[in-house]
């Protein structure tokens, strides 16, 4: 019978806190025996027996099959396109604040709208709408004047976002060892026209529009793993490696059980989650040093 806590942690748990346990199991039974043998953390059972690993990235390359990428902010540069996009904007409206940080209000009343459009509950309403709603408040709240056609082209540059430098190279490399998918908050309709600015085709992309909430709802997370199940067959949640440039993306991917990365570009600490991600890496290129 598996000890209670090793249950809970196999279930739940980082990997490195499953290898710390499994560890202190084992080295609990040679103290118990006459078995001679130092072990570290990086130990865990197959149905052959036990296996030597060497890192927490060897575990998981024997259980990841799909990797699943957030798409703003993670694969495509959401602050940098869209500042781009503003600027010039912003200057011929005579306004002359930052325009990284009229990105950045726009980005977060837009996050912060999504997040109570999930919680209310009141029926799922489309990205690009609450796009819309927040590009309108951030422009009246910085007493700029403007137009319904001017905040809908606004948002439509989210659609036309580019990667990050590091990111196409490593997918290439990545493609090579795992099947690759996207998990976006955006519409079905915004990720099909973004896919030609990404320049790369992933094996499968989802819209939380098929969960009909937000991320980090976990009913996004559930409807993700059954769209993958169905397509590729072959995959449980623990073949699932979430990545994700945002904490709280990484939170929920891993309450529901998923494996997950957090891409740490703006070198900014996770915080005291319980729900740690199993690797956190400064970009892409490290990612792919890690797991190819």
């Amino acid at each position: 019978m598996i000890p209670k806590k090793l249950h809970r942690i196999l279930q739940t748990g980082t990997v490195q806190e499953q290898l710390n346990e499994t560890s202190r199991l084992l080295l609990d039974f040679f103290n118990k025996t006459d078995v001679k043998q130092t072990l570290n953390s990086n130990v865990i059972f197959t149905r052959k027996g036990m296996k030597m690993f060497n890192s927490i990235p060897e575990i998981l390359k024997r259980q990841i099959k799909i990797l699943t990428f957030d798409q703003y902010g993670t694969i495509v540069d959401m602050q940098t396109g869209l500042t781009e996009l503003v600027t010039p904007f912003l200057r011929d409206k005579g306004w002359t604040g930052n325009p990284n940080q009229f990105v950045t209000w726009w980005r977060r009343t837009h996050f912060e709208d999504s997040m109570i459009d999930a919680l209310i509950d009141r029926g799922h309403t489309p990205y690009r709408l609450i796009g819309h709603r927040a590009v309108s408040q951030v422009l009246a709240r910085a007493n700029i004047s403007y137009s319904q056609s001017e905040v809908e082209w606004l948002v439509s540059g989210i659609e036309k976002l580019k990667p990050f430098p590091d990111v196409i190279k490593s997918l290439n490399q990545l493609h090579k060892h795992y099947r690759l998918s996207i998990l976006s908050n955006g519409d079905r309709d915004m990720l099909e026209t973004a896919k030609q600015y990404i320049g790369f085709k992933f094996d499968l992309t989802i819209s939380v529009q098929e969960a009909g909430a937000f991320k980090p709802d976990k009913r996004t997370y559930a409807k993700a793993e059954e769209i993958i199940a169905n397509k590729f067959g072959d995959i449980e949640r623990s073949n699932i490696l979430f990545v994700a440039n945002h904490a709280f993306d990484c939170i929920g991917a891993k309450a529901w059980g998923f494996r997950t990365v957090f891409i740490d570009r703006r070198k900014r600490p996770f915080g005291e989650s319980p729900h740690q991600p199993d690797l956190i890496v400064k970009d892409f290129t490290e990612l792919e040093n890690m797991l190819s």
